[in-house]
């Protein structure tokens, strides 16, 4: 009876308050500004990779087609929680509803857990590339990239609705100040008026049991490839492959570092400043790097990327000609 009258006296929260940023206005119109440029260039760097991947037949390959998969979660991951905090920087409308909340959790979670899968399944397929050669198109055909790229989207959705339903099927006080800049799981929880120690356990088993695994596979496979690169003769060869495989390992244990801080952890343990550093960390700052650290170092990238910009003057070049000579004849132009 007494659970009951508890729960009637619940209040139903049908929008959140952001409140995770800045209220003064010139930190506001900063932040704003430098958030901006960030998400923009982000949004080109990623966009130019997918073009040129696209484009490009020579980067037709499991390795391009995994990056081109990287490549969308990194536009995805910052589209879902930079707009909104943009948003809240410009306006000062930090309100988002109940809906708006749910949904920004998922795609976010959906995001980040799809790319730990993604990174460990490139660092599997970088692994076979290097270790085995031979046969490296016997074993990462066309056919087993894609069934791999599916599987990590798969499990990063079916992961996310697990944490999403867990979150917002509790009931929430008459407080509905996030604590954060988005809706995000520890924040969400802290707002609970009910228990949340069953769900905070499943929450940290599935998180540690998944993100353990995948890291683990990241792990052996760059340790495999690290010793491959040490029996190399030449030395040049060493220092092009250790280059390489350090800046990759720079941004997975950024990427892994920062989430595992946010998501594998009581929620009890959770500060705002802390935790708002580490999120803008792998949901700001990974994604701008990824396409600078895995495709645009890449010699490969950068010739489809001059192959598709000399592609497009010619077009331009082409169009113009044409619109000359149709204005010089009196023509009019059609299309």
């Amino acid at each position: 009876m007494k659970d009951k009258m508890q729960r009637a006296n619940l209040s139903s929260v049908s929008e959140f308050v952001l409140i995770g940023l800045s209220d003064a206005p010139q930190v506001r119109f900063l932040l704003f500004v430098l958030f901006l440029i960030i998400y923009l260039a982000t949004i080109a760097g990623n966009i130019t990779i997918l073009v040129a991947i696209s484009t490009d037949t020579r980067l037709h390959n499991p390795m391009y087609f995994f990056l081109g998969n990287l490549s969308l979660l990194d536009i995805l991951c910052p589209t879902v929680t930079v707009p909104k905090m943009l948003e809240a920087l410009l306006l000062e409308n930090k309100v988002i509803s109940f809906t708006g909340c749910m949904l920004q959790l998922f795609f976010l979670i959906d995001a980040v857990g799809t790319e730990i899968f993604l990174l460990a399944v490139m660092a599997y397929d970088r692994y076979i590339a290097i270790c085995n050669p031979l046969q490296y198109m016997n074993i990462v055909s066309m056919k087993v990239c894609a069934h791999l790229a599916i599987g990590t989207w798969v499990v990063g959705f079916l992961n996310s609705l697990l944490h999403t339903s867990l979150i917002f099927t509790l009931s929430f006080c008459d407080s509905n100040e996030v604590d954060q800049y988005y809706c995000d799981i520890a924040p969400m929880l802290a707002l609970s008026c009910l228990p949340t120690y069953s769900r905070e356990l499943v929450t940290l088993t599935v998180a540690g049991v998944l993100g353990s695994s995948a890291f683990v596979v990241t792990l052996v496979s760059y340790i495999y490839i690290l010793l491959a690169i040490l029996c190399k003769n030449s030395s040049e060869s060493r220092h092009k492959a250790f280059s390489t495989c350090g800046s990759h390992l720079a941004v997975v244990c950024l990427f892994y570092g920062t989430t595992i801080c946010s998501y594998v952890r009581p929620s009890s343990t959770y500060s705002l400043n802390q935790d708002r550093i580490v999120s803008m960390l792998y949901g700001i700052l990974t994604p701008l790097l990824n396409p600078i650290i895995y495709s645009l170092r890449n010699k490969e990238v950068k010739c489809a990327l001059r192959r598709v910009i000399s592609q497009v003057r010619t077009a331009l070049t082409r169009q113009e000609h044409r619109s000359r000579s149709l204005a010089s004849s009196g023509t009019p132009a059609i299309g």
